[in-house]
């Protein structure tokens, strides 16, 4: 049952968590709810408990790092999706994959969640000199009074930098499916119009992505909103709901295949 408000949903165990069209073999794709929605209760609960992402360092201290506390989710910075994706390996045994949307706290890769569609210190080598530049540009610019001839230019040149920086980091992202099919952003959503800012970084992506390259297959799936309501109260603290409108393009080409080997598991 989903609302048309903010696509929160009430999870049924057949209905289906994700779905998209894929362009490659004309069939929309599908993955459903299945006993995932029970495990992301069992995480959303963790999270509650421990009040830290840190669950699976696999350590016996009970000490986290403040770099990983959930209560910046409840602050001004909001709160974020989770995610949870059942799988089987090669050898029908059941594997689950844990994810969160973005970076947490400014970090990609955090033991025991998936990483992103990019290489991390490859997407750094890219991001961090344009970014600090970006950032100066914006100090230098709130020195001149608005309408200056210095002013604009330097408003232009930052509006430049941003917009090639966009282009690069998305040329960074690749996202696989089932079928053994591997392409970029570009290549799926099209060259002529931009792409929103985090497109490929929410839960969806980034668990299908590292669930075709580790070679599992995928059963089922559930993502919930943990912290404060989003800005636009779209969101809100232990609800579920379906993947996001900017990155639903993308789940049509990352689900293509699975459908299929389930077939040849029997699930």
């Amino acid at each position: 049952m989903i609302n048309d408000r903010n696509d929160s949903v009430i999870p049924e165990k057949n209905s289906a968590s994700c779905s998209g069209y894929c362009s490659k073999c004309n069939k929309i794709h599908t993955l459903p709810y299945g006993t995932a929605r029970e495990k992301a209760g069992w995480l959303l609960r963790r999270l509650e408990q421990n009040g830290s992402i840190e669950l699976f360092s696999g350590g016996s201290t009970t000490e986290t790092s403040p770099t990983c506390s959930t209560e910046p989710l409840f602050s001004d910075e909001r709160g974020k999706m989770f995610g949870v994706l059942e799988c089987i390996n090669g050898s029908g045994k059941t594997v689950w994959l844990y994810g969160y949307s973005g970076q947490f706290n400014t970090q990609w890769l955090i033991p025991g969640w998936v990483p992103p569609l990019f290489d991390v210190d490859h997407f750094r080598t890219v991001h961090d000199p344009i970014e600090a530049r970006i950032k100066a540009l914006g100090r230098e610019i709130s020195s001149y009074p608005a309408g200056t001839k210095q002013r604009d230019q330097l408003v232009q040149e930052r509006k430049g930098l941003s917009q090639n920086l966009m282009r690069d980091i998305h040329k960074l992202y690749h996202l696989h499916n089932f079928a053994g099919d591997k392409a970029t952003l570009s290549e799926i959503l099209g060259t002529e119009n931009g792409k929103p800012t985090g497109t490929g970084d929410c839960c969806g992506p980034k668990l299908l992505n590292y669930a075709a390259v580790s070679n599992l297959l995928p059963i089922s799936l559930a993502e919930f909103f943990f912290g404060r309501e989003n800005r636009s109260q779209s969101r809100e603290h232990a609800q579920f709901y379906l993947p996001c409108k900017k990155c639903r393009p993308l789940l049509g080409f990352m689900l293509c295949g699975a459908e299929e080997r389930r077939l040849d598991f029997g699930t």
